[in-house]
C-alpha cells in the first residue's frame, strides 16, 4: 500500500491519542485500530499494522515504568509469559469457535465492570486490605493468562481489564499493577504481531511512522499515571470501557 500524507494526517493524531489513553487505562486499540480502518487499510492489513506502532509504542511506556521502579519482577515475568501463551490460544480459539459468542459475553460483563469502578472511590489498592503473596501471584498469573486469551480472541479493552484484575483482585499497589499490566500487554502484543509480520500483512512504512506517535502518546499517558494516579486513571478506565460497549453494540447489531 501507498504511503501518502492523506493517510498519516487521519493515522497519526488518532493513534497518539490512543497510546496516550493506552498508557493510562488500557483499551488504545478503540480509538486506533478504527484510525486505520478509516485511512483505507484492509482489515487483517490495519490489524497487523496497529499491532506494530502500539507494540513499539507500548515499550515507551512500559520502560518508564521500570525506570520508575514500578514493575513487580516475581509477578510479572511469569505473568508476561502466560499472557503470551493465552495469546497465541486465544487467536487459535477463534478460528474454531463463533467470536459472536464471545462479544454477548462482553456486553453483559462490561456493564458490570463499570459498575464495580463507579462504586469504588479509587483504583488504588494502597487504601485497601492486603492479601497474602501466594494469593496475588496466582491472581496476577491466572488474570494474565485468561485476559491474554481474550486479547488473541478479540482484543479490545485487554489492559483495561487486566488493571481492574490486578487492582481490584490482586489488590496491587496501582503503580506497580500498571508497570505489571504494560509487561504482560506488550508481551501479548509481541506474539500477535510476530505471527502477523511471519504473513507479511503488516504495512510496515504505516506502522512505523505512527509507532513515533505511539511512543510519544504512550511515554506522556504514562507520565500522568505516575503523578496523578487513580485521580486521572479511574475516568479513563469509565471511558474506555463506554467506548468498548458502543463497539459490542455495533459489531452485534449493526454490522
Amino acid at each position: 500500500m501507498t504511503v501518502n500524507y492523506w493517510t498519516l494526517l487521519i493515522i497519526c493524531p488518532l493513534v497518539f491519542a490512543a497510546s496516550l489513553l493506552d498508557a493510562v487505562a488500557g483499551g488504545g486499540g478503540l480509538i486506533s485500530l478504527p484510525a486505520y480502518l478509516i485511512a483505507g487499510l484492509p482489515p487483517h492489513n490495519a490489524i497487523a499494522t496497529n499491532k506494530l506502532s502500539s507494540s513499539i509504542g507500548t515499550v515507551a511506556s512500559t520502560a518508564r515504568f521500570i525506570k520508575n521502579k514500578c514493575v513487580d519482577w516475581p509477578t510479572a515475568v511469569p505473568s508476561a509469559v502466560l499472557a503470551a501463551l493465552g495469546s497465541i490460544a486465544g487467536a487459535k480459539l477463534i478460528l474454531a469457535i463463533d467470536d459472536d459468542a464471545i462479544r454477548y459475553i462482553m456486553l453483559i460483563l462490561v456493564p458490570v465492570l463499570a459498575f464495580v469502578v463507579l462504586k469504588k472511590r479509587d483504583l488504588s489498592a494502597e487504601s485497601v486490605e492486603s492479601v497474602s503473596r501466594t494469593r496475588q501471584f496466582v491472581v496476577v498469573c491466572l488474570a494474565a493468562l485468561l485476559v491474554g486469551m481474550y486479547d488473541g480472541f478479540y482484543g479490545p479493552g485487554t489492559g483495561t481489564f487486566l488493571l481492574i484484575a490486578y487492582t481490584q483482585l490482586a489488590k496491587m499497589p496501582l503503580r506497580l499493577a500498571a508497570g505489571n499490566v504494560k509487561i504482560a500487554n506488550l508481551s501479548s502484543n509481541i506474539g500477535s504481531l510476530a505471527v502477523f509480520l511471519l504473513h507479511g500483512q503488516a504495512v510496515i512504512p504505516i506502522g512505523l511512522i505512527s509507532a513515533v506517535f505511539a511512543i510519544s502518546g504512550h511515554f506522556i499517558g504514562a507520565g500522568l499515571l505516575l503523578k496523578n494516579g487513580s485521580k486521572v486513571v479511574k475516568p479513563f478506565v469509565l471511558f474506555v470501557l463506554s467506548l468498548l460497549f458502543i463497539r459490542l453494540v455495533f459489531d452485534l447489531f449493526v454490522l
